[in-house]
C-alpha cells in the first residue's frame, strides 16, 4: 500500500486535491493524507444559523439562544469527525478490464474494501468528471464496481482520476479523496463498418481464387462491386429495400492470408488500420490462417483469439 511522505512544496500543490497525487499501481489505504473536507452548501447555512443564535442570545442574553447555539455548533464539530471517518480506513484497488474497439466503452475494475467492524454508508465513487455510483460497504466486505469511460482514439487508455466521497450522516460536510491508478486500458482500432473484401494480392491468390468462386463456407455480406457473379448477388436483400450486396465465400478447412498495410486502400492511417481490423476480425471467424505485415514488424499466419488479440494489439500500438 501507498505509505510514502511528500515535501511541503507538494503537500500544499493546489491540484493534489482535485487531480491527486502520483499514480500507483497497488491498492491505497485512504488516511488523513489522502482524505479532504469541505462543508457543504448546507453546512455554510447550518453555520450561518448557529453564529445568528450567538448572536441573538448576546443582544438578549438568552440563555435558551446560548443553548441551541452551542448545541448545534457541537453537532456540527462532531459531524465533521463522522464525515472524515465515513472513508478513513477505506482499501481501494482497481485493475484494467478487457480491450475494446474505438467508440466502445472502456471498463476499469474498482473494489472498495471495509476492514472495520462498523458499516460504511452512503460511498460515493466515479472518475472526476463523471456520474458518481453511491453504495453502502457492510463491515469486513468489499464492494465491486465497474467504472465506464469513453474511448475516442487507439492505444493506452489510461484511468482518471477516481473519486471517493461521503457526505455521511448529515450532509453537513463532504469528505473526498482524489485518487490515480496507473492502469490501462488497450483500445483496438475500431473495424470498418462493413466487410471489406479481403486483399487481391499473390500471396493470397489461392485462396481469394476459391473465395470468389463462391465455393464450400458462406462468409459474409459486403457491398456489391462491379464484376461479381450474378449468382453471389443477395437478391431477398435487395427485394427489401436495402443496398445491392454480394455474398462472400471462404474455401472451407480454411486458407491461408497476409494482411499488408500496403494493400490497404486510401491514405489515412486509421481508415487503413479500420481495414485491417475488419480483415483479422473476418479471417479469425471463417478460420482462415491470417498473418499481419505492419512497418518493420510482421505477425506469421496462425489463428485462434490469442493471435487475433496479438495482431490486433500491434494495430493499437502502432
Amino acid at each position: 500500500m501507498k505509505t510514502n511522505s511528500l515535501g511541503l512544496a507538494q503537500r500544499f500543490r493546489l491540484s493534489r486535491f482535485f487531480v491527486g497525487e502520483a499514480p500507483v499501481s497497488g491498492p491505497v489505504s485512504l488516511g488523513h493524507r489522502q482524505i479532504f473536507i469541505l462543508p457543504t452548501g448546507r453546512g455554510l447555512g447550518f453555520a450561518v444559523l448557529i453564529v445568528l443564535l450567538l448572536l441573538i442570545a448576546f443582544v438578549y442574553a438568552n440563555n435558551l439562544a446560548y443553548f441551541l447555539a452551542f448545541l448545534l455548533a457541537s453537532v456540527f464539530f462532531v459531524t465533521i469527525v463522522h464525515t472524515f471517518k465515513s472513508l478513513a480506513g477505506l482499501v481501494i484497488r482497481t485493475s484494467p478490464n478487457r480491450p475494446v474497439f474505438v467508440g466502445d466503452t472502456a471498463l476499469f475494475n474498482l473494489s472498495i474494501h471495509n476492514p472495520d467492524q462498523g458499516s460504511r454508508y452512503a460511498i460515493e465513487a466515479g472518475f472526476r468528471h463523471s456520474a458518481y455510483q453511491i453504495v453502502d460497504v457492510d463491515a469486513q466486505q468489499s464492494k465491486n464496481l465497474h467504472l465506464a469511460a469513453q474511448t475516442r482514439r487507439r492505444g493506452w487508455l489510461t484511468a482518471d482520476t477516481i473519486i471517493i466521497a461521503s457526505r455521511y450522516p448529515l450532509g453537513l460536510f463532504r469528505a473526498w479523496s482524489p485518487l490515480r491508478f496507473d492502469h490501462a486500458v488497450l483500445v483496438y482500432p475500431a473495424p470498418a463498418s462493413q466487410p471489406v473484401p479481403f486483399p487481391d494480392t499473390a500471396a493470397n491468390g489461392a485462396y481469394l481464387g476459391a473465395s470468389q468462386r463462391g465455393e464450400d463456407e458462406f462468409q459474409g455480406l459486403k457491398p456489391y462491386t462491379a464484376g461479381d457473379a450474378i449468382r453471389q448477388i443477395h437478391w431477398k436483400a435487395y427485394a427489401r429495400g436495402l443496398p445491392l450486396q454480394s455474398k462472400q465465400y471462404a474455401a472451407f478447412g480454411g486458407g491461408e492470408c497476409w494482411f499488408d498495410y500496403a494493400d490497404t486502400p486510401g491514405g489515412h492511417v486509421e481508415e487503413r488500420l479500420s481495414r485491417l481490423c475488419r480483415w483479422l476480425l473476418d479471417a479469425e471467424q471463417s478460420g482462415v490462417r491470417y498473418g499481419l505485415i505492419l512497418p518493420q514488424t510482421s505477425i506469421s499466419p496462425d489463428q485462434g483469439q490469442a493471435h487475433l488479440d496479438i495482431c490486433l494489439e500491434r494495430l493499437a500500438l502502432f
